[in-house]
């Protein structure tokens, strides 16, 4: 492997490797999670600007008492008791998303010299195909020769088309 900056420094063992990759694949997924929080908040967001229109076609309608029902029960609501969906997330990222990042990167820094990605890195040299060109492992790697063809997909008999 010919990536310094992932590769495993001296003394760290396969379990901490293993230990580390599942530390990472969890804050990953914390971050998939603080993502879809991000949708909640924009996806609610807009239905609250949407109800805007629903009022004023509403009204338009002669629908002046559900007009009236809908901006004073839903427009503006909160999503839970006291707080829109910009406080859960601030709540999220503070009381625990941020822990989470500090806690991976310090268990990184501490116990891999700074590394990040090790398991997932020898996981790489492990699959990839030595001396093909769409298998270096770096993209400044020597070998590498990008080829018009390299994302066609492959058969054992040439590329598919």
């Amino acid at each position: 492997m010919d990536d310094d900056g992932h590769r495993r420094p001296e003394g760290v063992s396969d379990e901490t490797v293993e230990a580390l990759g599942s530390l990472s694949k969890a804050l990953e997924t914390t971050e998939c999670a603080r993502g879809h929080l991000f949708a909640f908040h924009q996806l609610t967001g807009s239905a609250d600007f949407e109800l805007d229109r629903a009022v004023e076609l509403l009204r338009a309608a002669g629908h002046e008492d559900w007009a009236e029902r809908v901006r004073t029960e839903l427009v503006g609501r909160n999503v839970i008791p006291g707080h829109w969906t910009f406080q859960i997330v601030e709540a999220y990222d503070r009381t625990y998303y941020q822990a989470f990042r500090d806690l991976e990167r310090e268990a990184v820094d501490r116990l891999a010299g700074g590394r990040g990605h090790l398991y997932e890195a020898e996981l790489k040299e492990a699959r990839r195909t030595r001396d093909h060109p769409d298998h270096t492992p770096r993209p400044d790697h020597p070998d590498h020769t990008p080829r018009p063809d390299s994302s066609a997909t492959r058969t054992p008999d040439g590329p598919a088309g």
